[in-house]
């Protein structure tokens, strides 16, 4: 087993929001079913200002939100809305289509409101992408909390470190937060066989790579790597299964077929995905 370092790149969504995108990467276009990874933040905005992430579709997919600050409100086309917060999980299964925003709630717009956390794709399997899309909350109180030598550890979705979160997956799969103090080893679960750490803060060494804040490494077939905090560190785990075969991968869009991805892109185009209750005046053109 030989770990691969994983550089991300910065991206401006607007009004100085930054997100680290490390997922998809040339070295890695998915780790198991992971087939996007960004850390949002962390961003103080300005008085009166937010998050306003207008609706837009997707397809053949699962998205995962997870707080370390600040607050969203998800809206969606099934009808959801619900705020997320620091160790809540939103769930949401695209399927054939969904539609949904993002946005800072109005109560909260006042005093730089604060906002950092990471959100993922999980691409379903093929023989899943078509399903019926569905939205589940979690409140953190639901979700498995593990502890190990000098480790405090939270299963949010998937299987790991002996735990089962309540959250429906479709393929095997974890992912975990870590916080880790200094010294801290971890061997990553065997039950999967592919394998991510992102350090969000702190520094680690994952199998036989280094890793600072911000850096993210991956690894498959053979043992389990070892993951050894250098300092106290927060570190996102990820993996699982491998996935059934490539896939495309286009704006909000991903699918097993090219042809699923031109039918999105038509549908949205024609207006033909259903609006968002409390969110209907407003989306995201399909980009040119």
């Amino acid at each position: 087993m030989t770990a691969i370092s994983i550089d991300g790149k910065t991206r401006d969504l607007g009004g100085g929001f930054v997100v680290r995108r490390m997922l998809p990467h040339l070295k890695a276009r998915h780790v198991g079913p992971f087939v996007f990874f960004d850390q949002m933040g962390p961003v103080a905005f300005d008085d009166d200002a937010g998050l306003d992430v207008r609706p837009h579709p997707h397809i053949g997919l699962a998205t995962v939100t997870w707080l370390f600050d600040g607050v969203i409100r998800h809206r969606d086309s099934l009808g959801s809305a619900v705020d997320i917060h620091p160790g809540d999980v939103n769930w949401m299964t695209a399927g054939r289509g969904i539609v949904h925003s993002e946005r800072t709630p109005p109560e909260a717009r006042h005093d730089h409101e604060t906002l950092h956390g990471i959100q993922v794709w999980v691409a379903l399997p093929a023989s899943h992408e078509r399903i019926e899309p569905e939205f589940h909350h979690h409140p953190a109180a639901e979700l498995p909390k593990v502890e190990r030598d000098g480790a405090r550890l939270v299963v949010i979705a998937g299987e790991a470190f002996g735990a089962t979160s309540p959250v429906r997956v479709f393929a095997p799969m974890f992912f975990v937060e870590a916080r880790l103090e200094a010294g801290a080893r971890l061997q990553m679960p065997e039950q999967h066989a592919e394998w991510g750490a992102y350090v969000v803060k702190g520094a680690a060494r994952f199998g036989d790579v280094e890793l600072g804040a911000l850096d993210m490494a991956v690894a498959h077939d053979g043992a389990p790597p070892e993951l050894e905090a250098k300092e106290p560190s927060l570190i996102m785990l990820f993996g699982g299964a491998p996935l059934d075969g490539e896939r495309h991968l286009w704006w909000n869009f991903v699918a097993s077929s090219q042809e699923l991805i031109d039918a999105a892109k038509a549908d949205w185009a024609a207006g033909r995905f259903p609006l968002v209750p409390g969110d209907e005046y407003e989306r995201i053109p399909l980009p040119e």
